[in-house]
């Protein structure tokens, strides 16, 4: 993979130019389809939930779960979190997870080619980022490879998401290592909300093509379950020329889900997915992925406020890239969690679990991972308290996570939170935190090139980087119509990843300070027109710890932009028409330079009926392509773009 090649310095680029070569466009809006759908009574069965557009009353009341293990109202959180809603990703034209994404101000995203991007929080953002947990259903989507994600294979129906929670700061003391700067939970909607087809279609200059389906049905009393497929395929970025260049992105895949809600108050869900693709390259071939997943979880109330839940999961991701790297890697996971009040003020919540990684790298000719395979093991527990000093005003939560694995042994997060909400309009909130990002096999184990002389070479004594993390944040409703959130942070990291300048070996030799704040809002301007949004600052010095050594003097660890910005404008008008727009503003990147940029998304919709919807999107319209990360000597653009979509439902 071309991002490993390109981990550590510009010095040490291997890539060369892309091939360029005449890009094939096929536009799939199926306009004969839709007249003829016009043309058909078509009763509507689906979930009216579906289509449900959410009050600002609604959203401040939203229940978010990822940052108690529990189910909480978004406005009193302690913590710093934004919510993309259904409605959100369907207006804003969004096709696949990444671009969804964008919608939360407090992530740094980068697309870098037709399928690669750069996503974290707070800081030290590549491709490669290895200090944001995501999780998808409570699946975690970790490679132990690099400690991170690999995005292009991260997928499911748009129009079953539900929502995504998106939290930056530390996260560990629930969700344990790697949850450093972030957390993202993709939460996709229940079986018995998916009831009913579901057909989607279509196809643009640079979305070549997509469609999906999905059907849904009940098979008895309380048991719903879902079905569905999807394939698409996305054309190349460009190089700065405008040429085509040579890394295509063709995916399918398919899955369904199952959830039985007996009378007893039990939730028992059954999932599985699977996909295969290949994403084009120079010679000697594609890029070649499939994988399989399946996730079993159980939740049983046990009495007022106290419930029990087990989860288990197996997860296969398969990688070849004929040049660089071969990766099977089998991940086996289960967890326990007990919640349960204790006396009138106090809520705990505990569990613990254990993972097995079994990864086989098979190396390429130019990276080497000595050991091949590794059985990697976690072994996690965790409590937290919440106490409630005030009733209804003034609470604190105290926790921490423990875990051993394999390469740094035992680690200990901690944290502690309080928030203060003197009415319903106003929560005042501040955090301490502990977080560790554990070594992965690019720290340990990777040799660049395959053969000797080595010029990088994983350290064998590479321990976990460090944070300490102080977190200050304020949400208010001035108005009915308004929310506001603030949120300031200031953040110490130590043994942050190098290169010995004499050994060039992987070290812990870098210390990292960073200060900034993300405000966001959301504005029901009236009732046919919501805004929402945000702006984050970002200030951060990498530097070299004393008795250590860097060749990079820490600019490879991550390149941040110091301001961004983004604006959502939803419009509806009338005769079931929409008019949507997503502003972004990105600051220039400092190493390797990347300028800075302005943008827009804007979608018009048409609700033909209640079940037929067809809309126009164009992409990046401010320009005809911009550069949004990479050096410049290798780095792709990503045009200006426009395709087309049909949804119906019966």
């Amino acid at each position: 993979m071309n991002s490993l090649k390109l981990l550590f310095l510009p010095r040490f680029e291997t890539d060369t130019p892309f091939n360029s070569f005449s890009r094939r466009v096929a536009f799939l809006l199926l306009i004969g389809s839709v007249y003829q759908a016009v043309a058909v009574e078509t009763e509507f069965n689906s979930n009216p939930t579906e289509l449900k557009r959410m009050s600002l009353e609604q959203l401040m009341n939203l229940e978010v779960t990822s940052t108690a293990r529990r189910s909480e109202p978004l406005f009193t959180t302690p913590s710093a979190i934004q919510v993309i809603t259904q409605e959100d990703i369907r207006r804003s034209g969004a096709t696949s997870i990444p671009e969804a994404l964008r919608l939360a101000s407090n992530l740094q995203v980068a697309q870098v080619d037709s399928r690669q991007w750069a996503i974290t929080a707070r800081g030290f953002n590549n491709t490669l980022a290895n200090k944001l947990l995501v999780m998808m259903d409570g699946r975690n989507l970790y490679t132990p490879l690099f400690a991170g994600v690999f995005w292009d294979v991260q997928d499911t129906l748009m129009d079953d998401i539900d929502r995504i929670e998106v939290i930056s700061g530390p996260g560990a003391t629930l969700w344990g290592a790697n949850a450093v700067n972030g957390v993202i939970s993709i939460i996709t909607k229940s079986a018995k909300d998916t009831q009913g087809t579901l057909l989607t279609a279509g196809g643009g200059t640079l979305l070549n093509g997509f469609g999906g389906v999905r059907y849904g049905g009940q098979l008895g009393t309380n048991v719903f379950f879902r079905i569905y497929g999807k394939y698409f395929d996305r054309g190349s970025a460009v190089l700065p020329n405008g040429s085509d260049s040579t890394n295509d992105w063709r995916m399918g895949q398919g899955g369904f889900r199952l959830d039985w809600l007996p009378s007893n108050g039990d939730t028992i869900t059954l999932q599985s997915d699977g996909y295969g693709g290949a994403f084009e390259q120079p010679a000697p071939g594609d890029t070649i992925v499939d994988g399989q997943n399946v996730l079993a979880r159980w939740t049983r109330p046990l009495g007022e406020g106290s419930d029990l839940t087990v989860q288990a999961y197996w997860d296969r991701t398969y990688r070849d890239t004929h040049t660089s790297f071969a990766e099977n890697l089998n991940t086996y996971d289960i967890d326990l969690q007990h919640r349960f009040p204790l006396g009138q003020r106090q809520n705990v919540v505990w569990g613990g679990g254990y993972r097995l990684m079994a990864d086989q790298v098979r190396s390429g000719a130019t990276l080497l991972f000595s050991p091949p395979d590794r059985n990697l093991q976690l072994f996690n527990g965790f409590v937290q308290d919440e106490i409630e000093l005030v009733p209804d005003h003034l609470r604190v939560t105290l926790g921490t996570k423990f875990e051993h694995n394999d390469f740094s042994g035992f680690e200990v997060q901690p944290s502690g939170r309080i928030a203060w909400t003197p009415d319903t309009r106003q929560t005042l909130w501040a955090a301490i935190s502990h977080a560790v990002r554990t070594p992965s096999r690019v720290d340990r184990d990777l040799f660049f090139p395959a053969v000797p002389p080595y010029l990088i070479a994983g350290g064998r004594d590479f321990d976990s980087e460090k944070l300490d993390a102080y977190e200050l944040g304020y949400r208010l409703r001035p108005w009915e119509n308004l929310s506001l959130s603030l949120a300031g942070f200031y953040n110490q990291y130590d043994d942050v990843r190098s290169i010995g300048t004499n050994t060039f070996t992987i070290e812990n030799g870098n210390r990292a300070e960073e200060a900034g704040f993300e405000f966001s809002g959301n504005y029901q301007a009236t009732t046919w027109w919501r805004l929402r949004g945000g702006y984050t600052f970002l200030s951060k010095h990498t530097y070299i710890k004393p008795g250590g050594s860097d060749i990079n003097r820490g600019r490879a660890e991550g390149n941040d932009p110091d301001n961004q910005f983004v604006l959502q404008s939803m419009i509806d008008l009338p005769h079931g028409l929409e008019l949507d727009c997503v502003f972004r503003f990105v600051d220039s990147l400092p190493e390797p330079a990347v300028p800075s940029y302005f943008t827009a998304d804007v979608r018009l919709g048409w609700q033909l009926r209640p079940n037929l919807e067809i809309s126009l999107v164009g992409q990046n319209l401010c320009d005809n392509q911009h550069p949004e990360f990479g050096a410049r000597t290798t780095r792709l653009e990503i045009p200006r773009s426009f395709y087309g979509k049909v949804t119906w439902r019966f």
